[in-house]
């Protein structure tokens, strides 16, 4: 199963809110368990470099089945998975990406980019928790 254009409208409007709280812009995606993008939010003033950003996070969520802010320990110079970002055309290992899930299973992936990592990573969280 995976998420539906429904669903992931409602991950970007509670990513947004979210995002105002904070009083930051956001660039928020919203991929499908194979990593293809359904739905993408840029909000008026948000950083043109952070799209990028954004998606990969994202991606990386969603083909990892894992948020980046639980890859960040394992990429780091030593760890198992250091220099992993580099495959599947780039990947992004900090917070900011959350799966979203149906039950136990992963149905998707936000990706937020725009702000610091703990707010990218507080926005994402809030996207991912409205999808029912």
């Amino acid at each position: 199963m995976n998420i539906t254009l429904a669903r992931a409208d409602a991950a970007i409007a509670a990513a947004k809110k979210k995002a105002t709280e904070l009083n930051t812009k956001m660039n928020i995606c919203v991929v499908d368990s194979g990593s293809n993008l359904v739905a993408f939010a840029r909000m008026d003033g948000a950083w043109i470099g952070s799209v990028d950003i954004a998606q990969k996070k994202a991606r990386t969520a969603a083909w990892f089945t894992m948020d980046t802010a639980a890859l960040s320990p394992l990429v780091q110079p030593g760890a198992s998975l250091y220099n992993i970002e580099h495959s599947n055309g780039g990947l992004i290992t900090f917070p900011g990406g959350v799966v979203i899930k149906n039950g136990d299973e992963v149905i998707g992936a936000i990706g937020v980019s725009g702000s610091t990592v703990e707010n990218d990573h507080a926005v994402a969280t809030q996207g991912a928790a409205a999808v029912k």
